[in-house]
Formats: C-alpha cells, sequence, structure tokens
C-alpha cells in the first residue's frame, strides 16, 4: 500500500499560468466573452459612422447600416473571429501587430452584437496587454497601452453610440485594459528586481571565494616559494637549515591542500539540494587567535613577526574575527614577499566598540604595491589583490582602512572594524 505523503509527491502538477503561451488564454476568453455577449444582444444593432471635414473629405463622410439580419451578424462574428485567431497566434513573435489584431476583431464583436457589458468583448485585449507588459520592453509596453486607449476612445467617439448620459463605454473597456497593464508591469519589475538580485549575489560569492583564495592559498603559496628560495641557497652550505626549510615547505603545503578541500567541499555543499548535513566536520574558520600560529609561520619564512594585545580579550563575531586574521595574513604576505624586512609589528587592539588593527614594517616602503606599483583599484601592477580584498573586507564591515608607506621608511596597513 502506497502511503499518501509518497503517492502525492508523484502526482504531476498543473501546469502554472506563467508557463502557458498567450493564445492558451486569448481565445478562450474571446469565445467566452463573445458567447456571453450573445446571450444579452440586442437583435437589431444600428450602425451609425461619422467623419468630420477633413484633408481628403471635404464634405466629410457618414454611413449607416442595420445589423439585424443574420448573414451579415454572422460575417461580422466571423470576421471578429479571423483575426482575434491571428492576433493570438502573433502575441509572441509581433505583440503589437497582434495586439491591433485583437483590437480590431473586439471593436467588430462589440459593434455586431452590443450587450450591456461592452468590456467583455476587450478581455483578450486585456490578456494581451498583460503579457506585452509582463514579458516585453518598457517601450512596447507603453505603445500597447496607447493603442488599447486609442482604439477605445476612436470606438467611442467616432462610432458613436453612448449608453446613457453619464456612462460611456470607453470607461469599462480603458479601467480593465490599465489594470492589466498595471499587473503584467509590476510582475515583469519583480522579475528584473529578482534577477538583478540573483546577479548581485552571484557576483558578490564570487568576491568572496577570490578574497579567501587569495588570503589563504596566496599566502601559503607566497610562504612555500620563499622558503624554497631559501633552501636552494643554503642547501650545500648549511644543509640543517635546508632541511628545515624543506620540511615547513611540506607542513604548509599541507595546510594549503587541506584549505582547498574545506572550499571544495563548502561550495559542493551549497549547490546540493536539501541542504544534506556533510559526512566529515568543517574546520572551524580562522581567526585573531590564530595570529600566533601565524606568526610562527613568517618567523620559518625569515621575517620575525612581534604581535602585541591590547585591551581585554573578547569573542568576536564570526566574520569579524575571520577578517581581522585575513587582514594580519595578508599584510605579514606582503611583508614577507616584498618589503624585504626582516621584522614586522602586528597590533591588535580591542577598544569597547572596535576592534583596531595595525601592521608595521622598517622594510622597503613600496614594496608592498609590487614592482610596477600600485593601481587605481589598489592592486598591484604585478596582478596582486592584496590591498584590494583588504579595503573590500573592511568596506563590507563598515569598517575603517588606510594602508600605505610611512615618511620614514617602511609600510603600514592599519584597519578598524566595529566589534
Amino acid at each position: 500500500m502506497v502511503r499518501a505523503g509518497r503517492y502525492h509527491q508523484r502526482m504531476p502538477g498543473l501546469p502554472s499560468i506563467k508557463h502557458l503561451p498567450p493564445y492558451a488564454l486569448t481565445i478562450p476568453a474571446w469565445a467566452v466573452a463573445t458567447g456571453y455577449t450573445l446571450l444579452t444582444w440586442h437583435s437589431a444593432t444600428r450602425i451609425d459612422l461619422q467623419l468630420p471635414p477633413g484633408p481628403g473629405l471635404p464634405n466629410g463622410y457618414r454611413y449607416e447600416a442595420q445589423l439585424g439580419e443574420p448573414h451579415a451578424t454572422l460575417l461580422t462574428l466571423a470576421a471578429g473571429a479571423a483575426v482575434t485567431l491571428i492576433g493570438s497566434a502573433l502575441l509572441r513573435r509581433a505583440p503589437l501587430w497582434a495586439l491591433g489584431l485583437l483590437l480590431a476583431g473586439a471593436s467588430a464583436t462589440s459593434l455586431t452584437v452590443q450587450g450591456p457589458l461592452v468590456y467583455m468583448n476587450f478581455l483578450p485585449v486585456d490578456i494581451a496587454l498583460y503579457f506585452i507588459a509582463a514579458h516585453r520592453t518598457r517601450r512596447a509596453s507603453n505603445a500597447a497601452l496607447a493603442m488599447a486607449i486609442g482604439t477605445a476612445v476612436f470606438y467611442t467617439t467616432v462610432w458613436a453610440h453612448p449608453l446613457g448620459s453619464y456612462y460611456l463605454p470607453e470607461f469599462d473597456v480603458i479601467l480593465p485594459c490599465v489594470i492589466f497593464w498595471l499587473v503584467g508591469s509590476s510582475s515583469r519589475q519583480a522579475r528584473e528586481h529578482a534577477e538583478s538580485l540573483a546577479a548581485q549575489t552571484a557576483t558578490a560569492e564570487r568576491l568572496r571565494i577570490s578574497r579567501e583564495l587569495h588570503d589563504s592559498v596566496a599566502h601559503n603559496i607566497g610562504i612555500v616559494a620563499v622558503l624554497a628560495g631559501a633552501a636552494g641557497r643554503v642547501i650545500q652550505t648549511q644543509p640543517q637549515e635546508a632541511r628545515e626549510a624543506l620540511s615547513s615547505i611540506e607542513t604548509t603545503s599541507r595546510d594549503t591542500l587541506t584549505g582547498l578541500q574545506t572550499m571544495l567541499r563548502a561550495l559542493r555543499s551549497a549547490d546540493e539540494a536539501g541542504g544534506a548535513e556533510q559526512d566529515t566536520a568543517t574546520p572551524p574558520a580562522p581567526g585573531v587567535a590564530d595570529v600566533d600560529r601565524l606568526a610562527g609561520q613568517a618567523l620559518s619564512a625569515g621575517v620575525r613577526v612581534e604581535v602585541s594585545w591590547r585591551g581585554r580579550r573578547r569573542p568576536l563575531p564570526p566574520e569579524i574575527d575571520l577578517s581581522a586574521y585575513r587582514i594580519v595574513q595578508e599584510a605579514v604576505t606582503n611583508v614577507v614577499r616584498h618589503s624585504g624586512a626582516d621584522a614586522c609589528r602586528v597590533e591588535i587592539g580591542f577598544e569597547p566598540e572596535e576592534l583596531a588593527i595595525e601592521i608595521v614594517d622598517d622594510g622597503r616602503g613600496a614594496g608592498h604595491l609590487g614592482a610596477g606599483g600600485t593601481a587605481g583599484d589598489g592592486s598591484t601592477a604585478e596582478g596582486g589583490f592584496g590591498l584590494l580584498g583588504m579595503r573590500e573586507r573592511v568596506a563590507m564591515l563598515s569598517g575603517q582602512f588606510s594602508a600605505g608607506p610611512l615618511p620614514t621608511g617602511g609600510f603600514r596597513v592599519a584597519a578598524r572594524l566595529p566589534a
């Protein structure tokens, strides 16, 4: 026996109305509207067309007809049905031309079978306006609304059949047109807003992954490069120091591989539907408590890092904790790779409402910017994005950031994060 829940999940769902083609709604709407107006038909309908004098018509024009004969009524209804079908079929490929045909069909039906509810005959036009406003450009949407309103005004003023001294049929035609058009425009704006938010989210996620890769992997690879160079220079004269450098290279490489695997697992789990729990636990993200370990890595690369703490240490929000560590990590990496200094000072201050970070060295002041100096966005001319990544991190947390060479030599990186 199949359980009700599983049976319900296998039941095919009904197609959503937004996935239906336009003609699937306009044609039934025309059929229902025409059938209803036939039930309320005034059997004798008089048409009185009057045009004022103008260019090409010096005496004006007037046409009178009586549509009480069955063959004339059927012929007009057949013509209205034909243009409605053609317009419905063309609604996706040529929406404005299709709307013109639908307006012609609605006008013909209204003039032939005049019931008390004229707007029923314009229901296909309303649906077409919704589709155009929802799926076409703003310019096409505005043109479609102008066509519908213009036809309604022409229908009333030229054919001149007011239904009362206080009521004109263009009102009950224009009002539904405007309502359907507004609903379609709102649908398009909501879709565009959702697409914009999705694009912004994707861009922010790409930038976040880029920063994480740069701050974690690039830092470790930089340390490996420095250690490998040092080992190559002393492998013949000081084999013990070369072995220590190679050992540090192995440890740093393993840490880098672990970090990459952790990031890839996180990306895969984010893409998997349902958010299933992972079998392996994700290592905790680094924070300011790991700065001492970072100093040890820098020391193995030949740079002594003096870490000083100011204020009473307290737990930090995860994003603040991680960003603070990444800022220190990137700044120390720049000291190791670019400054030429053999020491730097890291100060972390816990203030009442902020976390203050400062990294200062006495090396080559512009060395942090790479051989070619700095680009306008804060990236190095060599293609690095360390300063830019630090600036973005701080900006996302509504903090303050500054970086630049000191007048007396050396380089200073400072950040203040709300905490």
